[in-house]
């Protein structure tokens, strides 16, 4: 009987080391995700002039920049930018001079003034001129209804915040309501809560190519 035992707690214990060794290769992986050197990338945010999401911004931002991405941040007709949680963020860039070859990346960043952009011209010339040009075209929280009236999620799978999810599909898109969802290089947040995902989903995208 006691051999028997003995035979058990042998395998119990090769056991939970083939599993420590499945733990350690899962956070080997992990860790060359976070490794990812992307100093060669560049990506504009466009956040409105006031009441932007301060996370989604800079949660994102922190996620791209730990990567090496260089990150513009562009607006509409300001130097800084007020956030809703209260932030004050330099603008690099008026929206008027982006130029979407300059850019890896396509950012819109989400809260309750992104609506300045729901048909503004220039906005959705951006966000349409990325998805042509074959760019990576993002955006969270409420910012997808940009891509959406751009009509660049027309029979894309995409998220958006609760209260855009009818504009989103009015325009075509398939909403899955996920935190984070992409389709391509077309990359969707539905809030703050998924701003970190939400970058690290870009930063992977940018890392193939």
């Amino acid at each position: 009987m006691r051999k028997y035992l003995f035979l058990f707690f042998v395998l119990l214990l090769l056991s939970g080391c083939e599993e420590q060794e499945i733990n350690n290769q899962d956070t080997q992986k992990t860790d060359e995700v976070v490794e990812m050197d992307l100093t060669d990338k560049t990506a504009v945010m466009i956040i409105a002039p006031k009441n932007f999401r301060d996370e989604e911004l800079l949660n994102t931002k922190e996620v791209l920049e730990k990567h090496g991405v260089d990150v513009i941040v562009a607006s509409k007709g300001v130097s800084k930018a007020t956030g809703s949680l209260g932030s004050t963020v330099d603008v690099d860039k008026d929206i008027t001079n982006v130029k979407v070859n300059d850019y890896d990346a396509v950012i819109f960043v989400g809260g309750a003034g992104t609506n300045v952009y729901f048909n503004d011209e220039t906005a959705l010339g951006i966000a349409r001129d990325s998805y042509e040009l074959g760019k990576i075209t993002a955006a969270i929280c409420i910012a997808p209804v940009i891509l959406a009236n751009a009509g660049v999620l027309d029979g894309k799978k995409a998220t958006v915040f609760s209260s855009g999810k009818d504009d989103i599909m009015a325009n075509g898109a398939d909403y899955t309501g996920e935190q984070v969802t992409q389709d391509g290089k077309v990359i969707t947040g539905n809030g703050p809560a998924a701003a970190r995902s939400f970058g690290e989903l870009i930063a992977k995208e940018l890392s193939k190519g």
